[in-house]
Protein backbone atom coordinates (compact mmCIF):
# COMPACT_ATOMS: atom_id res chain seq x y z
CA UNK A 1 0.00 0.00 0.00
CA UNK A 2 1.60 3.67 -1.19
CA UNK A 3 0.50 5.74 1.17
CA UNK A 4 0.24 9.84 0.00
CA UNK A 5 -1.15 11.17 2.94
CA UNK A 6 -2.39 10.96 5.97
CA UNK A 7 -4.58 13.32 8.89
CA UNK A 8 -5.82 12.77 12.16
CA UNK A 9 -8.75 10.40 10.55
CA UNK A 10 -7.85 9.79 7.46
CA UNK A 11 -5.09 7.50 5.17
CA UNK A 12 -4.85 8.44 1.44
CA UNK A 13 -3.23 5.80 -0.64
CA UNK A 14 -3.31 4.88 -3.85
CA UNK A 15 -5.67 2.67 -5.50
CA UNK A 16 -4.83 -0.83 -6.30
CA UNK A 17 -6.84 -3.35 -8.46
CA UNK A 18 -8.14 -5.35 -5.13
CA UNK A 19 -10.16 -1.72 -4.90
CA UNK A 20 -12.67 -3.05 -7.80
CA UNK A 21 -15.52 -3.88 -5.43
CA UNK A 22 -14.99 -0.65 -3.22
CA UNK A 23 -15.92 1.23 -5.93
CA UNK A 24 -18.73 -0.81 -7.48
CA UNK A 25 -19.84 -0.49 -3.96
CA UNK A 26 -19.24 3.40 -3.60
CA UNK A 27 -20.74 4.36 -7.27
CA UNK A 28 -23.46 1.38 -6.46
CA UNK A 29 -25.43 4.01 -4.21
CA UNK A 30 -27.98 5.98 -5.62
CA UNK A 31 -27.51 8.67 -3.60
CA UNK A 32 -23.53 9.42 -3.83
CA UNK A 33 -24.28 9.13 -7.52
CA UNK A 34 -27.28 11.66 -7.05
CA UNK A 35 -25.61 14.62 -8.60
CA UNK A 36 -22.92 12.69 -10.61
CA UNK A 37 -25.24 10.59 -12.80
CA UNK A 38 -28.55 11.12 -11.74
CA UNK A 39 -28.00 8.34 -9.27
CA UNK A 40 -27.14 5.47 -12.08
CA UNK A 41 -24.77 3.32 -10.58
CA UNK A 42 -21.37 2.46 -12.64
CA UNK A 43 -20.90 -0.49 -13.68
CA UNK A 44 -18.52 -2.96 -12.37
CA UNK A 45 -17.27 -3.91 -16.46
CA UNK A 46 -16.63 0.30 -16.20
CA UNK A 47 -14.87 0.35 -13.05
CA UNK A 48 -12.70 -2.54 -14.15
CA UNK A 49 -11.73 -1.00 -17.97
CA UNK A 50 -11.85 2.56 -17.53
CA UNK A 51 -12.08 4.04 -14.27
CA UNK A 52 -9.87 2.19 -11.89
CA UNK A 53 -7.52 1.91 -15.65
CA UNK A 54 -7.32 5.76 -15.59
CA UNK A 55 -6.79 6.20 -11.58
CA UNK A 56 -3.24 4.03 -12.34
CA UNK A 57 -2.44 5.70 -15.37
CA UNK A 58 -2.31 8.78 -13.50
CA UNK A 59 0.28 7.39 -11.05
CA UNK A 60 2.34 7.03 -13.10
CA UNK A 61 2.16 10.01 -15.38
CA UNK A 62 1.91 12.68 -12.23
CA UNK A 63 3.33 10.26 -9.31
CA UNK A 64 1.20 12.48 -6.38
CA UNK A 65 -1.41 14.30 -8.21
CA UNK A 66 -4.27 11.78 -9.13
CA UNK A 67 -6.85 10.10 -7.03
CA UNK A 68 -6.67 8.93 -3.58
CA UNK A 69 -8.90 5.97 -2.35
CA UNK A 70 -9.57 7.26 1.76
CA UNK A 71 -9.76 5.03 4.74
CA UNK A 72 -10.72 5.76 8.07
CA UNK A 73 -7.19 5.96 9.72
CA UNK A 74 -8.41 3.72 12.83
CA UNK A 75 -10.27 0.88 11.09
CA UNK A 76 -8.81 0.61 7.87
CA UNK A 77 -12.61 1.20 6.39
CA UNK A 78 -12.57 2.27 2.98
CA UNK A 79 -14.61 5.50 2.96
CA UNK A 80 -14.04 6.74 -0.94
CA UNK A 81 -11.82 8.78 -2.69
CA UNK A 82 -10.48 12.08 -2.92
CA UNK A 83 -9.27 13.58 -6.61
CA UNK A 84 -6.62 15.90 -6.83
CA UNK A 85 -4.90 15.98 -10.08
CA UNK A 86 -4.31 18.77 -13.19
CA UNK A 87 -7.09 20.66 -15.21
CA UNK A 88 -4.98 20.34 -18.00
CA UNK A 89 -2.55 17.59 -19.25
CA UNK A 90 0.69 17.92 -18.16
CA UNK A 91 0.25 21.07 -16.23
CA UNK A 92 0.97 20.97 -12.16
CA UNK A 93 0.11 24.69 -11.60
CA UNK A 94 -3.79 24.24 -11.16
CA UNK A 95 -5.63 21.16 -10.02
CA UNK A 96 -8.88 19.67 -9.36
CA UNK A 97 -10.10 18.92 -5.93
CA UNK A 98 -13.02 16.54 -5.87
CA UNK A 99 -14.20 13.58 -3.47
CA UNK A 100 -16.81 11.26 -3.42
CA UNK A 101 -17.18 9.55 -0.46
CA UNK A 102 -19.67 6.48 0.81
CA UNK A 103 -22.64 7.47 2.75
CA UNK A 104 -21.79 6.57 6.36
CA UNK A 105 -19.26 8.66 6.05
CA UNK A 106 -21.60 11.97 5.43
CA UNK A 107 -22.16 14.79 7.88
CA UNK A 108 -18.65 13.46 9.73
CA UNK A 109 -16.25 16.04 8.43
CA UNK A 110 -13.84 13.93 6.32
CA UNK A 111 -14.60 16.02 3.19
CA UNK A 112 -13.38 18.73 4.96
CA UNK A 113 -10.29 17.14 6.46
CA UNK A 114 -8.87 15.71 2.99
CA UNK A 115 -9.88 18.43 0.88
CA UNK A 116 -7.80 20.85 3.32
CA UNK A 117 -4.84 18.26 3.63
CA UNK A 118 -4.60 17.91 -0.13
CA UNK A 119 -4.70 21.65 -0.60
CA UNK A 120 -2.11 22.22 2.12
CA UNK A 121 0.51 19.18 0.25
CA UNK A 122 -0.34 20.98 -3.15
CA UNK A 123 0.48 24.38 -2.19
CA UNK A 124 3.64 23.82 0.34
CA UNK A 125 5.13 20.99 -1.89
CA UNK A 126 3.66 20.05 -5.43
CA UNK A 127 4.22 23.06 -6.73
CA UNK A 128 0.15 23.78 -6.82
CA UNK A 129 -0.78 27.03 -7.81
CA UNK A 130 -4.42 27.25 -8.10
CA UNK A 131 -6.96 24.60 -6.70
CA UNK A 132 -10.36 24.28 -8.51
CA UNK A 133 -13.39 22.46 -7.75
CA UNK A 134 -16.75 21.79 -9.40
CA UNK A 135 -20.53 20.58 -8.31
CA UNK A 136 -24.08 21.09 -9.09
CA UNK A 137 -25.42 24.57 -7.59
CA UNK A 138 -28.58 22.53 -5.87
CA UNK A 139 -25.75 19.88 -3.89
CA UNK A 140 -25.15 22.39 -1.16
CA UNK A 141 -23.31 19.75 1.16
CA UNK A 142 -20.51 19.56 -1.69
CA UNK A 143 -20.37 23.13 -1.82
CA UNK A 144 -19.89 23.79 2.12
CA UNK A 145 -16.92 21.47 2.06
CA UNK A 146 -15.67 24.02 -0.69
CA UNK A 147 -16.42 26.53 1.64
CA UNK A 148 -15.22 25.09 4.64
CA UNK A 149 -11.62 24.15 3.01
CA UNK A 150 -10.72 27.66 1.89
CA UNK A 151 -12.42 27.79 -1.87
CA UNK A 152 -14.43 30.83 -2.61
CA UNK A 153 -17.56 30.52 -5.12
CA UNK A 154 -16.53 32.06 -8.48
CA UNK A 155 -18.96 31.57 -11.09
CA UNK A 156 -22.26 29.55 -12.16
CA UNK A 157 -22.38 27.82 -15.52
CA UNK A 158 -24.64 25.52 -17.05
CA UNK A 159 -23.23 22.51 -19.23
CA UNK A 160 -25.21 20.86 -22.20
CA UNK A 161 -25.32 17.20 -20.74
CA UNK A 162 -27.14 14.34 -23.03
CA UNK A 163 -29.54 13.59 -20.17
CA UNK A 164 -30.64 15.88 -17.61
CA UNK A 165 -30.00 15.12 -14.27
CA UNK A 166 -32.78 16.64 -11.25
CA UNK A 167 -31.10 20.26 -10.68
CA UNK A 168 -28.96 20.62 -13.50
CA UNK A 169 -31.48 23.41 -14.34
CA UNK A 170 -29.59 25.67 -11.67
CA UNK A 171 -26.27 25.20 -13.22
CA UNK A 172 -23.27 24.19 -12.45
CA UNK A 173 -20.66 25.95 -9.71
CA UNK A 174 -17.13 26.70 -9.68
CA UNK A 175 -15.29 27.76 -6.78
CA UNK A 176 -11.24 28.44 -6.10
CA UNK A 177 -8.28 28.84 -3.99
CA UNK A 178 -4.83 30.67 -4.96
CA UNK A 179 -2.10 29.81 -3.58
CA UNK A 180 -1.38 33.45 -2.77
CA UNK A 181 -5.16 33.92 -1.02
CA UNK A 182 -4.36 30.48 1.24
CA UNK A 183 -4.14 31.09 5.09
CA UNK A 184 -3.32 27.50 5.74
Amino acid sequence: MSVFLTTERLVLRRFTVADVEHLVELDGDPEVMRYLAGGVSTSREVVETELLPLYLAHYERYGTLGWWAAEERGSGAFLGWFEFRPTEEGERGEVELGYRLRRAAWGRGYATEGARALIRRGFTGLGVERVVAYTMAVNAGSRRVMEKSGLAYVRTFHEDYPEAIAGSEHGEVEYALEWADWTG
